[in-house]
């Protein structure tokens, strides 16, 4: 089983993504944690709620990675999280910053800053879209992690996530 990532911004198509792609591949995808969180508070937290909930994706992962065929798709990551505490709180906790490390995926899908905002409860990131993706390029990059962007509208988007996936699992097979 493959472990993906979906990453990025807040409002850029990732749960869309994570389910279109579990019924591509007739799989399942892990939920972004992070929502069913912040409802329940009613949007208020703290620095420390941070890695809580990034605890808490984590366990969903584990428990529901028995369930998955062939790709697992999980709807944020750490790396999330860790630019969340960076933005909003100018720093990051040791403990995310140590799961960040230690908690990697098969391949992370960063989804580009292409689609129109829209605005809920929870985001908190408008007009920053751009910035954003930046941070999470570099923060990639510095981690050497796997990673392709998934850009385009509509059923373009699926497209290009569809394409990229394939030709990473194709590799992965080439290389056994």
């Amino acid at each position: 089983m493959f472990k993906i990532a979906i990453t990025g911004p807040e409002s850029t198509g990732k749960t869309v993504l994570a389910k279109q792609l579990a019924d591509q591949y007739e799989t399942i995808w892990v939920p972004e944690f992070s929502r069913k969180y912040l409802k329940k508070t009613k949007g208020v937290y703290r620095e420390k709620d941070l890695y809580t909930i990034l605890m808490g994706q984590i366990k969903a992962e584990i428990k529901m990675s028995s369930k998955a065929n062939k790709f697992l798709f999980c709807d944020t990551d750490p790396l999330v999280i860790w630019i969340w505490s960076k933005v909003k709180f100018r720093q990051v906790d040791e403990q995310i910053e140590k799961t960040l490390h230690e908690h990697p995926y098969d391949f992370y899908l960063l989804t580009s800053p292409d689609l129109v905002w829209k605005k809920d409860e929870l985001r908190e990131s408008e007009g920053q879209l751009n910035e954003l993706f930046e941070m999470y390029l570099n923060k990639l990059n510095e981690l050497g992690r796997s990673y392709a962007v998934v850009s385009g509208k509509g059923p373009d988007r699926l497209k290009c996530a569809i394409g990229v996936l394939d030709k990473f699992e194709k590799s992965y097979l080439d290389h056994i």
